[in-house]
């Protein structure tokens, strides 16, 4: 019988030989652009090693249709999937357009228990992950988590990550109480949550309590107070970084493009030692939405020239 998470979807039931998925996903396995891994005849075809290695690479790498197709071809040659490799597959479901991933998901979990592979802790707290993605999951999400014979650190957050998604603060809080432990996933997720819905005070008193913070709990919090145009205490938190990362520079570029302050913005990209495309893009936006598009073209100009070593995209183009 199945969970009753997937009792609420519409789920397809037919399935084509031991380890097939429903018919609708051999559209993966018939990808133009996409080649076989192994030459025919090769020994590593049989090798769910192999195959999973291959699947989780193309799975990295951003490529989710290619991981998705490299599954179906592994179904079709004989290996069972491993746990690792059904992982990798519904991380990559999570990257596709929003308007197949809930069919393909709901699909993919009754493969999961095909499999047998329903208490594996990491395909479990994968599917779980893609389930909180999805629009009105979040219940589906917790149950398929609340099945998790043994939790762990990462199957927490995917449960603290749901209730932040659905915007339910007062779970969310009680789950990251209730955590054994905690890594910087935990604390930088609970920080953004509180921070997004604009509780900035236990924002902040959350986030002096890390005991190990990495740029992106800093950004979290430095996210929170531009969008509630809190300038002056961004500013304060991006002094205080001992590391910046291109997102730090960014998030204060833009929030004062927001504010209207291109003095400050500009100031900020002249003391960058490297500037990426989307750095160049964040500033020419500033001085385009501001109305100084004198400096948006001389700016656009020397990135141009070939010392800089960054050409331009059609997002450049539009700003």
């Amino acid at each position: 019988m199945f969970p009753s998470c997937l009792q609420q979807l519409k789920l397809p039931r037919s399935f084509n030989g031991r380890y097939k998925l429903p018919f609708f996903f051999l559209f993966f396995s018939h990808s133009s652009s996409s080649t076989p891994p192994f030459p025919e005849g090769d020994p590593n075809a049989s090798s769910s090693s192999s195959w999973t290695a291959a699947i989780r690479s193309a799975a990295d790498a951003g490529r989710p249709r290619r991981a998705l197709h490299l599954y179906i071809c592994m179904l079709r040659s004989g290996p069972q999937p491993c746990p690792f490799a059904v992982a990798a597959a519904l991380k990559s479901i999570s990257r596709l357009p929003p308007s197949i991933s809930p069919p393909l998901t709901s699909s993919f979990h009754a493969h999961l228990l095909k499999l047998g592979l329903r208490s594996h802790v990491y395909p479990h707290t994968a599917l779980a992950d893609l389930y909180s993605r999805l629009p009105q999951s979040s219940d589906a999400a917790r149950k398929v988590l609340n099945e998790v014979p043994v939790r762990n650190i990462v199957s927490w957050n995917s449960i603290l990550s749901s209730h932040l998604r659905s915007g339910d603060l007062r779970a969310a809080r009680k789950v990251f109480d209730e955590m054994p432990a905690r890594d910087v996933v935990s604390w930088n997720s609970m920080v953004a949550g509180l921070a997004k819905a604009g509780d900035m005070d236990r924002a902040f008193a959350l986030f002096e309590s890390i005991p190990e913070k990495n740029p992106a709990s800093w950004n979290g919090l430095i996210c929170g107070y531009v969008c509630r145009g809190n300038m002056i205490k961004a500013r304060e938190l991006f002094n205080r970084m001992p590391a910046r990362n291109n997102v730090s520079w960014i998030t204060m570029i833009s929030g004062y493009t927001k504010s209207g302050d291109v003095g400050s913005a500009y100031n900020l990209f002249e003391q960058m030692e490297r500037k990426d495309l989307y750095t160049w893009n964040a500033m020419i936006a500033c001085y385009a939405q501001n109305g100084c598009a004198r400096e948006a073209v001389r700016l656009f100009n020397r990135m141009r020239k070939p010392d800089v070593g960054v050409q331009p995209n059609e997002k450049t183009i539009r700003a």
